[in-house]
Order: structure tokens, then sequence, then C-alpha cells
């Protein structure tokens, strides 16, 4: 699979709005675990092995067990994952399949649990910027970095 074009250089003007939109997420008041766990669930959903691998790096970097993510896709059955995880989850999934989900009360209910207001527009904003991501990757076809030792 060949890369179809490089965003960042065809239109860094765009990619620096996108990026802007990160800082601010950065500084959320979200904790970077819970923003790496949803950037990842999404990326999972969307199939965007370039996303997938980029905050699984970063989450492990920044400390998270590899089997909360290797658990990611079955949060729902795993106690590895505190009430506001599976609130902030359940939220990214029924977002990220809007589509089909028109993001029910019952997860809008739980994520009010779990976050105010500010929070909850923070963390919607994070699904989105995600998703932006994921469309943005996989219509450029980009592949993840892989050790040249590995590659298939």
């Amino acid at each position: 699979m060949s890369p179809r074009f490089n965003a960042f250089k065809v239109a860094p003007d765009l990619i620096k709005a996108l990026m802007a939109v990160e800082t601010v997420l950065a500084d959320s008041g979200l904790d970077h675990g819970l923003l790496e766990l949803v950037r990842l669930r999404a990326s999972q959903i969307n199939g965007c092995a370039f996303c997938i691998h980029m905050h699984a790096v970063d989450a492990t970097t920044h400390g998270e067990p590899p089997l909360r993510m290797i658990m990611l896709s079955g949060w729902r059955e795993s106690p590895l994952f505190t009430d506001r995880e599976r609130a902030a989850l359940g939220w990214t999934e029924a977002l990220t399949r809007i589509a089909e989900t028109h993001a029910p009360d019952a997860e809008f209910e739980m994520v009010k649990t779990h976050f105010d207001e500010r929070e909850i527009v923070a963390l919607s904003v994070l699904i989105g910027q995600i998703n932006a991501w994921n469309r943005l990757q996989i219509a450029a076809r980009v592949t993840h970095p892989v050790a040249a030792s590995k590659a298939a």
C-alpha cells in the first residue's frame, strides 16, 4: 500500500489548525492516560493502523500497562478500567459510530455522572479530533513505522 499524499506537506495550514486543537486538548484537564485510551479506542474502531500504532506507543511511553491496551476492545467486560474510563470509552464508541448510535441518552447520562460539562465538551472534541485524524490518515494511506527486520 503506497501513501496517496502527505497532508503535512501539502496543507500545512490545515495541519497547523489540527495541531492547535491538540495543544488545547493537552491542557484541557483530562488525564493524559484517558486521552490516549480514547484515541486508541476510536482508532481501533476506525481501523486506522497508523493511529493505533502511534497512540499505543505514546500510551506505553507514558506508563500505560500493555495489558490494558490489549484489553481495550473488551473494556465492557474487563475490570481493568475505572468507571470514569468506562464512561469515556462508551461515549467514544457512541460518537465514533454516530451514524448508527445518534449519541444515545444512556451513554450521555453515564458520561455526565463522571465528567463536568467542560470535560464533556473536551472529551467530545477529543473524539471528533481523533476521528478526523483517523480519516485523514486512512485517506492518505499512511502506514505506521515498522522496524526493518520485522517488516513483512
